[in-house]
């Protein structure tokens, strides 16, 4: 981790660090977002100017600029209720029987998987492929949804492919403190999408997603809040936020205009959207518990104005993607130039069980009371958002 910055936080990094300049300069007009690792973003000199807040409002104002040419993509229902609350919830999105077949693929698919320990809680996810998706025909036939598509693309403001993967969530399962997805916050500072199509009925035991409505909107109250953030998160913010989640508690939420968070407590066969600069968070699990999900997530660089253009979104790349940074982050962790969070953890089949007969949840393959993350995962714990 770089050193800690000078007590007033002014743009006057080390020596040794200076080439770095012409990169900083260039990540302003990126989505860049740690505060820690590129002094002119935590620079308290800067932010005081307006730096910050600048980029947050230019941010919210171009998606809002790109959404508006996305709208007629998608149900207008949908389009209102997003507007409003930051997410959108769709029950029973498939027929029952599609769902059915789609799920009974999904989790008994023997594919290599990867998983992340954070806190007490394990990760686990498969990357969608190509492979995947000759393997199963009725996964690439929902992806290739126009309804689908509109929606996932008017969240994300952009008209791309987000990176889809198979996850599966155990939650209290392994030592270590609690987890620190549990604590409301915003991925990053501007607009940006997640979504999920829960396999799994998810009740309050089951750290389930929660989202504050009306979060995602830039009102006064939240840009103002944004920058007083931005000038004290390296003296008092955690990790996380010095690296720009910024983290919120709950007692804050009221002097935001913004109500107590939404559980989405839901069954299986539920489809939910949201916008990541809203303020979300995983749900308490009072014991442990185990919820699985096909996921999509989609982060593009805020400052683009168009809508499409994205190369990497053409039929040879858009579904390598996940599986190449897997790849490439493997190499450069080998050579000690980066660090892959995301380890090797066995069969994707390993974590999981068929739904029994008359039960709606999938099992976990081990008692959860003894469960334990592979050696290797509970060494590193992930320090990103």
């Amino acid at each position: 981790m770089p050193a800690p910055p000078s007590s007033d936080h002014s743009v006057r990094p080390s020596w040794p660090r200076w080439w770095r300049l012409p990169w900083w300069l260039v990540s302003l007009a990126t989505g860049a977002k740690s505060f820690v690792d590129n002094p002119l973003l935590g620079s308290r000199r800067l932010n005081r100017l307006g730096l910050h807040a600048a980029r947050v409002r230019l941010a919210h104002r171009l998606a809002a600029n790109r959404r508006h040419r996305l709208a007629a993509n998608l149900p207008q229902a949908w389009r209102e209720t997003f507007d409003r609350d930051g997410f959108v919830e769709v029950r029973d999105f498939l027929s029952p029987a599609d769902f059915i077949a789609l799920r009974d693929s999904l989790v008994s698919l023997p594919a290599d998987a990867r998983a992340q320990q954070q806190g007490d809680t394990l990760t686990t996810r498969v990357p969608v492929d190509p492979a995947m998706l000759a393997r199963i025909p009725a996964l690439e036939r929902l992806l290739a949804r126009h309804d689908w598509q509109g929606l996932m693309s008017y969240v994300a403001s952009f008209r791309t492919r987000p990176l889809y993967y198979l996850q599966a969530i155990a939650a209290g399962i392994a030592d270590g403190p609690p987890d620190p997805q549990q604590q409301l916050h915003a991925d990053t500072f501007h607009p940006s999408m997640k979504a999920w199509l829960f396999l799994t009925d998810v009740d309050e035991r089951g750290s389930p997603l929660t989202y504050v409505a009306g979060s995602h909107r830039l009102t006064p109250e939240r840009l103002a809040w944004e920058r007083r953030r931005s000038l004290d998160v390296l003296t008092s913010g955690d990790r996380l936020s010095q690296r720009g989640s910024f983290r919120i508690d709950r007692s804050e939420l009221a002097e935001l205009g913004l109500p107590q968070p939404t559980a989405f407590t839901v069954p299986a066969n539920t489809l939910v959207v949201i916008d990541t600069c809203g303020f979300h968070a995983r749900g308490p699990a009072p014991q442990p518990s185990l919820r699985a999900e096909l996921w999509a997530y989609c982060r593009r660089s805020p400052f683009i104005p168009w809508t499409g253009f994205d190369l990497l979104s053409l039929p040879p790349f858009a579904d390598r993607r996940a599986t190449w940074a897997t790849r490439a982050l493997d190499w450069l962790d080998r050579r000690g130039w980066a660090r892959q969070h995301w380890l090797p953890a066995g069969l994707w089949t390993d974590h999981l069980r068929l739904p029994r007969p008359a039960d709606s949840e999938l099992r976990p393959a081990i008692p959860l009371t003894t469960a334990e993350p592979p050696q290797e995962v509970k060494r590193r714990e992930s320090r990103v958002a």
